[in-house]
Protein backbone atom coordinates (compact mmCIF):
# COMPACT_ATOMS: atom_id res chain seq x y z
CA UNK A 1 0.00 0.00 0.00
CA UNK A 2 0.66 3.41 -0.93
CA UNK A 3 0.71 6.55 1.48
CA UNK A 4 -0.35 9.98 0.62
CA UNK A 5 3.39 11.53 0.61
CA UNK A 6 1.88 14.74 2.29
CA UNK A 7 2.25 16.61 5.61
CA UNK A 8 -0.13 19.11 5.40
CA UNK A 9 -2.90 18.28 7.10
CA UNK A 10 -4.43 21.53 8.77
CA UNK A 11 -8.28 22.91 9.84
CA UNK A 12 -9.36 26.18 9.23
CA UNK A 13 -11.96 27.93 11.65
CA UNK A 14 -14.66 26.79 10.16
CA UNK A 15 -13.86 23.11 10.20
CA UNK A 16 -12.76 23.81 14.31
CA UNK A 17 -16.07 25.19 15.01
CA UNK A 18 -17.61 22.12 13.35
CA UNK A 19 -15.62 19.73 15.17
CA UNK A 20 -15.92 21.13 18.63
CA UNK A 21 -20.08 21.56 18.45
CA UNK A 22 -19.90 17.68 17.23
CA UNK A 23 -18.21 16.54 19.77
CA UNK A 24 -20.79 18.85 22.42
CA UNK A 25 -23.39 16.76 19.60
CA UNK A 26 -24.92 19.57 17.82
CA UNK A 27 -24.84 20.57 14.04
CA UNK A 28 -23.52 23.92 13.44
CA UNK A 29 -26.64 26.11 11.95
CA UNK A 30 -26.79 29.90 12.10
CA UNK A 31 -24.19 32.41 12.19
CA UNK A 32 -24.64 33.21 15.79
CA UNK A 33 -23.33 29.95 16.71
CA UNK A 34 -20.36 30.45 14.27
CA UNK A 35 -19.58 34.38 16.11
CA UNK A 36 -20.56 32.46 19.92
CA UNK A 37 -17.29 30.19 19.05
CA UNK A 38 -14.78 32.28 17.63
CA UNK A 39 -15.85 34.71 20.69
CA UNK A 40 -14.85 31.43 22.86
CA UNK A 41 -12.16 30.51 21.03
CA UNK A 42 -10.07 34.10 21.42
CA UNK A 43 -11.09 33.28 25.71
CA UNK A 44 -9.56 29.74 25.34
CA UNK A 45 -6.32 31.20 23.62
CA UNK A 46 -6.33 34.17 26.64
CA UNK A 47 -6.01 31.05 29.09
CA UNK A 48 -3.57 29.51 26.97
CA UNK A 49 -1.13 32.19 27.87
CA UNK A 50 -1.65 32.19 31.51
CA UNK A 51 -1.48 28.35 31.36
CA UNK A 52 2.40 28.10 30.71
CA UNK A 53 5.25 29.37 27.87
CA UNK A 54 4.11 28.47 24.55
CA UNK A 55 7.14 27.86 22.28
CA UNK A 56 5.35 28.72 19.14
CA UNK A 57 5.17 32.28 20.58
CA UNK A 58 8.70 33.19 21.31
CA UNK A 59 10.40 35.84 19.47
CA UNK A 60 13.51 38.06 19.78
CA UNK A 61 13.63 41.43 19.56
CA UNK A 62 16.46 44.76 20.42
CA UNK A 63 15.74 48.37 22.05
CA UNK A 64 18.23 50.43 21.09
CA UNK A 65 18.92 52.12 24.82
CA UNK A 66 19.30 56.21 24.84
CA UNK A 67 20.96 58.14 27.20
CA UNK A 68 19.58 59.14 30.37
CA UNK A 69 16.17 57.36 29.54
CA UNK A 70 14.50 55.12 31.59
CA UNK A 71 11.36 53.50 30.27
CA UNK A 72 11.19 52.28 26.89
CA UNK A 73 7.84 50.69 25.29
CA UNK A 74 7.87 46.54 24.43
CA UNK A 75 5.40 45.77 21.43
CA UNK A 76 1.93 46.09 22.49
CA UNK A 77 1.32 42.10 22.28
CA UNK A 78 3.70 41.48 24.36
CA UNK A 79 2.63 38.66 27.49
CA UNK A 80 6.14 38.38 29.33
CA UNK A 81 9.74 38.70 28.97
CA UNK A 82 11.42 35.14 29.13
CA UNK A 83 15.12 35.97 28.89
CA UNK A 84 17.27 39.39 28.59
CA UNK A 85 20.69 41.02 28.47
CA UNK A 86 22.54 44.05 27.60
CA UNK A 87 24.53 44.14 24.41
CA UNK A 88 27.22 45.94 23.70
CA UNK A 89 29.19 46.32 20.73
CA UNK A 90 26.31 44.95 18.51
CA UNK A 91 27.34 43.47 14.97
CA UNK A 92 31.05 43.41 15.62
CA UNK A 93 32.32 39.47 15.80
CA UNK A 94 35.64 40.75 17.55
CA UNK A 95 33.36 43.54 20.14
CA UNK A 96 29.63 42.05 20.42
CA UNK A 97 29.53 41.04 24.17
CA UNK A 98 25.83 39.61 26.06
CA UNK A 99 26.04 41.10 29.89
CA UNK A 100 23.52 39.53 32.20
CA UNK A 101 20.87 42.34 33.39
CA UNK A 102 18.67 41.00 36.54
CA UNK A 103 14.99 41.30 36.28
CA UNK A 104 13.69 42.99 39.67
CA UNK A 105 10.24 43.59 41.34
CA UNK A 106 8.41 46.93 41.60
CA UNK A 107 9.18 46.81 45.05
CA UNK A 108 12.52 46.43 44.24
CA UNK A 109 12.28 49.35 42.13
CA UNK A 110 10.96 51.87 43.54
CA UNK A 111 13.70 51.22 46.75
CA UNK A 112 16.25 52.82 44.38
CA UNK A 113 16.46 56.28 45.47
CA UNK A 114 18.00 57.58 42.44
CA UNK A 115 16.56 56.29 39.19
CA UNK A 116 18.14 58.19 37.07
CA UNK A 117 21.67 57.86 37.66
CA UNK A 118 23.79 56.44 34.86
CA UNK A 119 25.90 53.43 34.02
CA UNK A 120 25.90 50.53 31.99
CA UNK A 121 22.16 48.86 32.96
CA UNK A 122 22.19 46.10 35.36
CA UNK A 123 18.21 45.84 36.62
CA UNK A 124 15.28 45.70 34.35
CA UNK A 125 11.87 45.60 35.73
CA UNK A 126 9.14 44.88 33.79
CA UNK A 127 6.00 46.95 33.63
CA UNK A 128 3.61 44.24 32.21
CA UNK A 129 0.49 46.92 31.77
CA UNK A 130 -2.77 45.54 29.46
CA UNK A 131 -1.70 45.94 26.23
CA UNK A 132 -5.39 47.26 25.43
CA UNK A 133 -6.01 50.19 23.54
CA UNK A 134 -8.06 53.10 25.79
CA UNK A 135 -10.04 56.36 24.98
CA UNK A 136 -7.58 59.48 25.11
CA UNK A 137 -9.21 62.44 27.24
CA UNK A 138 -7.30 64.66 25.07
CA UNK A 139 -6.91 64.93 21.90
CA UNK A 140 -4.92 63.62 19.61
CA UNK A 141 -4.73 60.55 19.59
CA UNK A 142 -8.24 59.10 20.01
CA UNK A 143 -6.85 56.37 21.15
CA UNK A 144 -3.56 55.35 23.70
CA UNK A 145 -1.92 51.97 23.67
CA UNK A 146 -1.41 50.83 27.16
CA UNK A 147 1.62 48.98 26.15
CA UNK A 148 3.93 46.96 28.67
CA UNK A 149 7.06 48.39 29.20
CA UNK A 150 10.67 48.12 30.62
CA UNK A 151 12.54 50.47 33.51
CA UNK A 152 16.05 49.96 33.42
CA UNK A 153 18.62 51.01 35.99
CA UNK A 154 21.13 52.49 35.75
CA UNK A 155 19.97 54.73 32.76
CA UNK A 156 22.44 54.13 30.45
CA UNK A 157 25.27 56.24 30.11
CA UNK A 158 27.38 57.84 26.87
CA UNK A 159 29.88 55.39 27.54
CA UNK A 160 28.95 53.19 24.31
CA UNK A 161 25.92 52.40 22.59
CA UNK A 162 23.49 50.06 24.98
CA UNK A 163 21.03 47.09 23.25
CA UNK A 164 18.00 45.87 25.60
CA UNK A 165 17.83 42.55 23.74
CA UNK A 166 14.77 39.81 25.26
CA UNK A 167 13.12 36.53 24.16
CA UNK A 168 9.55 37.40 25.21
CA UNK A 169 6.02 36.18 24.34
CA UNK A 170 3.55 37.30 22.17
CA UNK A 171 -0.31 36.91 22.43
CA UNK A 172 -1.92 34.14 20.36
CA UNK A 173 -3.24 35.55 17.42
CA UNK A 174 -6.87 36.25 17.46
CA UNK A 175 -9.70 33.40 15.55
CA UNK A 176 -10.24 35.62 12.69
CA UNK A 177 -12.49 34.49 9.72
CA UNK A 178 -13.65 31.57 8.53
CA UNK A 179 -10.70 30.52 6.10
CA UNK A 180 -8.20 31.31 8.59
CA UNK A 181 -6.25 28.69 10.42
CA UNK A 182 -4.90 28.90 13.65
CA UNK A 183 -2.04 30.41 14.90
CA UNK A 184 -0.81 27.08 16.13
CA UNK A 185 1.66 24.37 15.48
CA UNK A 186 -0.15 21.29 14.39
CA UNK A 187 0.15 19.26 18.00
CA UNK A 188 -2.20 21.83 19.05
CA UNK A 189 -4.99 21.33 16.86
CA UNK A 190 -6.66 18.40 19.27
CA UNK A 191 -6.26 20.64 21.87
CA UNK A 192 -7.74 23.54 20.32
CA UNK A 193 -10.98 21.08 19.36
CA UNK A 194 -11.20 20.00 22.79
CA UNK A 195 -10.79 22.95 24.33
CA UNK A 196 -13.23 24.60 22.18
CA UNK A 197 -15.81 22.55 22.70
CA UNK A 198 -15.87 22.29 26.70
CA UNK A 199 -15.74 26.11 26.52
CA UNK A 200 -19.31 25.75 23.88
CA UNK A 201 -21.10 23.25 26.05
CA UNK A 202 -22.54 25.03 28.83
CA UNK A 203 -23.16 27.78 26.42
CA UNK A 204 -25.33 25.10 24.36
CA UNK A 205 -28.69 23.69 26.23
CA UNK A 206 -28.25 19.82 24.34
CA UNK A 207 -24.50 19.63 25.76
CA UNK A 208 -24.86 20.07 29.34
CA UNK A 209 -24.58 16.71 30.22
CA UNK A 210 -21.49 16.30 27.95
CA UNK A 211 -20.02 19.39 30.26
CA UNK A 212 -17.86 16.98 32.35
CA UNK A 213 -16.53 14.43 29.86
CA UNK A 214 -15.24 17.03 27.72
CA UNK A 215 -13.63 18.85 30.22
CA UNK A 216 -11.20 15.72 30.90
CA UNK A 217 -10.78 15.13 27.51
CA UNK A 218 -9.71 19.21 27.56
CA UNK A 219 -7.45 18.42 30.34
CA UNK A 220 -5.87 15.24 29.12
CA UNK A 221 -5.20 16.99 25.80
CA UNK A 222 -3.76 20.15 27.35
CA UNK A 223 -1.16 17.52 29.49
CA UNK A 224 0.17 15.84 26.23
CA UNK A 225 0.55 19.09 24.14
CA UNK A 226 1.88 21.04 26.65
CA UNK A 227 4.30 17.94 28.02
CA UNK A 228 5.27 18.42 24.15
CA UNK A 229 5.83 21.46 24.03
CA UNK A 230 8.69 21.96 26.61
CA UNK A 231 12.41 22.41 25.98
CA UNK A 232 14.26 19.86 25.74
CA UNK A 233 17.85 20.92 26.16
CA UNK A 234 19.04 18.87 29.72
CA UNK A 235 19.32 21.07 32.88
CA UNK A 236 22.93 21.43 34.89
CA UNK A 237 23.01 22.42 38.19
CA UNK A 238 26.44 23.84 39.73
CA UNK A 239 26.67 24.71 43.29
CA UNK A 240 27.75 28.11 44.17
CA UNK A 241 30.55 27.89 46.63
CA UNK A 242 30.81 30.66 49.78
CA UNK A 243 33.22 31.14 52.00
CA UNK A 244 32.91 32.81 55.63
CA UNK A 245 35.84 34.30 56.76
Amino acid sequence: MTTSGTTAFNLDLNDIIEEAYERCGVEVRTGYEHRTARRSLNLLFADWANRGINLWTIEQGSINLVQGQVAYDLPVDTVDLLEHVIRTGAGNASTQADLTISRISVSTYATIPNKLTQGRPIQVWVNRQSGATIPNTSPPPDTVVNAPQINVWPAPDGSQPYQFVYWRMRRIQDSGGGANTQDIPFRFLTCLVAGLSYYLAPKTPEALNRLEPLKQMYDEAWDLAAGEDREKAPDRLVPRRMFIS
